[in-house]
């Protein structure tokens, strides 16, 4: 089922549910999908595009939760993370840093990674690999601790 039918089906089951915060979540990710298909890319949303569209929702989610805890709006932070949680549930099952630190081992060995002036090499492979299951920011940081005991 694409992400359009599963979003769609969704919104109604929200609408009866009266959930006012996991309304507005997914009305906003069905913008998102009715933009792309409105952006004259002329062709049919991949699952490339899927999780484009949904990692971005959740960095903006990510980036508000920041800002209104810096600013002490603790009330518009939990309700953030209340809209972030949602988009997760949509996401693939991410990664655990074992799992992730698995990946790395394996594809320093595969590349003949010598250290840390490998690290593109390693993380482009690894990001290819864990696409959508892993955050950039914490495969960077175990790359580096792995390229740095080399």
């Amino acid at each position: 089922m694409s992400l359009e039918a599963i979003i769609n089906e969704q919104l109604k089951d929200a609408i009866k549910s009266g959930d006012k915060i996991r309304l507005e979540t997914i009305r906003s990710l069905r913008a998102s999908i009715i933009e792309f298909n409105k952006s004259g890319a002329n062709r049919e949303m991949n699952n490339d595009d899927e999780l484009k569209i949904l990692k971005s929702a959740a960095k903006k989610r990510k980036d508000a939760i920041e800002m209104y805890e810096k600013g002490g709006r603790t009330e518009l932070a939990e309700k953030e993370k209340q809209e972030l949680e949602i988009i997760n549930s949509f996401l693939p099952k991410q990664a655990s840093e074992e799992e992730i630190k698995n990946v790395v081992l394996k594809t320093i060995q595969n590349v003949n990674a010598e250290g840390i002036k490998d690290m593109g090499k390693v993380m482009g492979t690894v990001m290819k690999e864990l696409k959508g299951k892993a955050d950039g920011n914490i495969v960077r940081q175990i790359v580096q601790t792995e390229l740095g005991k080399i």
